[in-house]
């Protein structure tokens, strides 16, 4: 996915015209898809977790609203960034955790369990604290319709959730064989944002790409950062330090772009942090699980 989602990335914004056919309006039903995918694959015992071992949920996703937004915040601020591009930003760090952070955990050893259950939990939480998080910290930039902000993520996140998790209730073997091609495709539609938001954006990221590239990398590395000195602290196990660090590192960057298509459509640079954010996480998340496994491995030896 990593790879998939850099080639793209590099050809459109060499070869913009190469992309320019997936225009960023589509964005909201691309992110839908992947959103119907995440619905198809969650099942009951994934909420478990949530009823049986509450305390690690309610840590993970207290971290994961507050580490990412105000890193966001600090880092727009220290570097200057100009508002649209201040404005994506925060919207990443206000999102909620990626599905791409459940097989990344499950690559680093992770506690698997507790980053499916906080994934769900803050992805539900999303309409709610996203647009607040998002009012506080960006307000001063720009100004913030939270309401609509919530039926937004309501209708691209929540209600493609509950489509898929209806299909899959109704339809459990059909779903089995669907869940199957769910990573791939849900890979190809991640590629296929990045591409739209690129294309358009080409001339904006040739000029500030290297400053944005720069506030990505490092507020998705003191995520990762954070969220495993927040477990360290907290004395949990390290599977769920890692959990926490990767679900609190990897955002739905996806959203991020969505929701700045969508409400601040007259800063369209407002999505480059956003798919950004979708190239260099991936790749960040596949090195952090390598370098956590070796760890697991150093620390019980």
């Amino acid at each position: 996915m990593a790879l998939l989602v850099l080639a793209v990335a590099i050809v459109s914004l060499i070869e913009p015209i190469s992309f320019s056919w997936v225009k960023t309006h589509y964005i909201n039903w691309m992110l839908g898809i992947i959103m119907l995918g995440m619905g198809i694959t969650l099942k009951p015992v994934d909420f478990k977790l949530v009823f049986s071992h509450p305390k690690n949920i309610i840590i993970g996703c207290c971290a994961q609203f507050t580490v990412m937004p105000l890193l966001a915040w600090a880092l727009s601020k220290l570097f200057h960034l100009p508002p649209e591009l201040a404005i994506g930003v925060i919207l990443v760090g206000c999102c909620p955790g990626g599905t791409a952070s459940n097989v990344i955990t499950y690559l680093a050893k992770g506690d698997l369990a507790l980053s499916v259950g906080m994934t769900a939990v803050s992805t539900v939480l999303a309409p709610f604290l996203t647009p607040v998080i998002c009012w506080l910290l960006a307000g001063t930039y720009v100004e913030v319709n939270m309401l609509n902000m919530f039926v937004s993520i309501f209708q691209v996140v929540i209600v493609p959730i509950l489509i898929g998790l209806t299909v899959q209730a109704l339809f459990p073997k059909f779903t089995e064989r669907v869940a199957e091609i769910l990573p791939a495709l849900s890979s190809v539609v991640i590629a296929l944002i990045v591409g739209a938001v690129v294309s358009a954006n080409a001339e904006k990221l040739l000029s500030v790409g290297a400053l944005v590239l720069l506030v990505v990398v490092l507020h998705n590395c003191f995520g990762f950062l954070c969220g495993f000195c927040i477990g360290r602290l907290l004395h949990l196990p390290h599977e769920k330090c890692v959990a926490v660090s990767i679900e609190v590192g990897m955002q739905n960057s996806g959203l991020a772009c969505s929701l700045a298509q969508q409400h601040f459509f007259a800063l369209q640079a407002a999505t480059v942090p956003g798919a950004i954010f979708s190239v260099w996480h991936n790749i960040a998340g596949a090195l952090v699980a390598k370098l956590y496994s070796m760890y697991k491995h150093e620390y019980k030896s």
